[in-house]
Order: structure tokens, then C-alpha cells, then sequence
């Protein structure tokens, strides 16, 4: 678990730049541990939301059996409960969303129970309601009613955008994305970062010097070298913390 100030240190680098760091510790492929481009942020912003993972999976092609409709206490029981601030994570089952979960009455309660944004495999709406409250929404698209939307399950491992979220498992989501942050990697993740961003810097200070001309080809491919070995210097720093 990372404290808050941990939390808001992460929070001042985008997703590229935390997908790049964690493959430093070289613990999964570089293909994997974020969403496709299915799951999309809504609102045209550049926050950055980051939390613990608070999962369930919805449907809305049919009423939900009595049983069903008890998993609402449970749930918001859950989400109260789970480690701060929290991230709510949403499969819907549907094979194409027709209702949604999410709108202004679940997002304004949702903030009250600490959870920074949704991020689901069906809609959200109420757009121009939710966006104020600085609730994130991260979806497959935007839908006009609620149909018959109910819990299924919660507190389970789902898969969106081609990616399983467990429970309490630490999520990133910003304009670019979403990512899962390894718990391994989480303590050392903030300085990882900052080793990526400084490993771009030979490319990128002396290209900016040469906008308007042309660069020449022995310089580039020297800085080019100096940033993959600033980079394969991060990759064993940072390997060896998690060994």
C-alpha cells in the first residue's frame, strides 16, 4: 500500500511514462498490464486518476433475480471498506452495452465513498452532470438509459479491454490509458520514472536545438546511444530492487 503522498508523486507522470518504467523491472511483457483502445476516457481532460481496484461485473439485458438485487449493499459495504482512494472497475456482460451503471446519482455517491473514477466495459451518461464532480469516467462508449442494469458479482477478478483487474490490485488511467501498477514495482515506481523521462533527455535537448535545420545523422545516432544505455542503467537498477 502506497500513502497518499506516494499516490500524488505518480500522479505527475502521464501513462506513457509509467508503462515505460515499469518495464525497468522487467517482471511482465512489454505487451501487457494495460487496456486496448476499447476503453477510452470520456471527459476531455488531463487528470490523472489512480486508485485500488473496487471490481464487480453488471449486466443490463434483464431484471436482476432477487439475489442479485442484494449485491447493492454488499457492494457499496465493499467499496466503503477498500483501501483509498479507490477505483471502481466494471465488466459488463452485455454483448453489446444497452444500459448504464453510471450516472450522476453513482457517481456523486461513489465520491462520497472515496473512489476517484469508474473504469467499465459498458457505458456511462449523465455527462454534463458527472463531469463537475471530478469523477473520471473511463468506458467503451456513452449510453442513453440505465435499462435493466444490475450487479452480477462483485469483488472478483474482471477483464476489460483485454486486460484482468483484480481486486485491490493499484490502477493508473489517464487521457492515453489505463495500467496496472505490479505491487512489486509500486514503491520504487516515481523514481523509475523520473530515470525514464531522464533517459529521453539526450534525444530530446539536443533535437530541440536543431528545429528549423537539420540534424546531423553522427550526432543523433550518439545521443540515440546515450539514451539506451541510460535506459539499459535504469533496467538493471531497477531489476535488482525487486530481486
Amino acid at each position: 500500500m502506497l500513502n497518499q503522498q506516494q499516490l500524488d508523486e505518480l500522479k505527475k507522470f502521464d501513462a506513457p511514462t509509467i508503462c515505460n518504467a515499469i518495464e525497468f523491472f522487467g517482471i511482465r511483457p512489454k505487451t501487457s498490464g494495460f487496456m486496448n483502445t476499447n476503453i477510452r476516457k470520456v471527459f476531455h481532460n488531463s487528470k490523472r486518476t489512480i486508485g485500488y481496484a473496487c471490481t464487480g461485473k453488471i449486466s443490463a439485458m434483464h431484471p436482476p433475480a432477487e439475489e442479485q438485487k442484494k449485491l447493492n449493499d454488499l457492494y457499496y459495504g465493499r467499496l466503503h471498506a477498500s483501501p483509498k482512494p479507490s477505483i471502481t472497475v466494471l465488466q459488463d456482460l452485455d454483448p453489446v452495452p444497452v444500459g448504464s451503471f453510471w450516472g450522476e446519482v453513482q457517481a456523486t455517491t461513489h465520491r462520497a465513498l472515496g473512489c476517484e473514477g469508474a473504469v467499465t466495459s459498458g457505458g456511462v451518461r449523465d455527462l454534463d452532470e458527472v463531469e463537475p464532480l471530478g469523477f473520471e469516467y473511463y468506458a467503451a462508449c456513452v449510453l442513453v438509459s440505465h435499462a435493466y442494469i444490475h450487479l452480477v458479482e462483485i469483488d472478483c477478478p474482471v477483464d476489460i479491454g483485454g486486460l484482468t483487474v483484480n481486486p485491490g490490485e493499484l490502477v493508473f488511467a489517464d487521457k492515453h490509458g489505463i495500467v496496472v501498477i505490479p505491487d512489486r514495482t509500486a514503491p520504487y515506481l516515481a523514481d523509475a520514472c523520473r530515470a525514464a523521462a531522464a533517459a529521453e533527455q539526450p534525444v530530446l535537448t539536443n533535437c530541440r536545438e536543431y528545429f528549423g535545420k537539420l540534424v546531423p545523422m553522427e550526432d543523433l545516432k550518439k545521443w540515440r546511444a546515450e539514451m539506451t544505455k541510460l535506459r539499459g542503467d535504469a533496467t538493471e537498477k531497477f531489476s535488482a530492487l525487486i530481486k
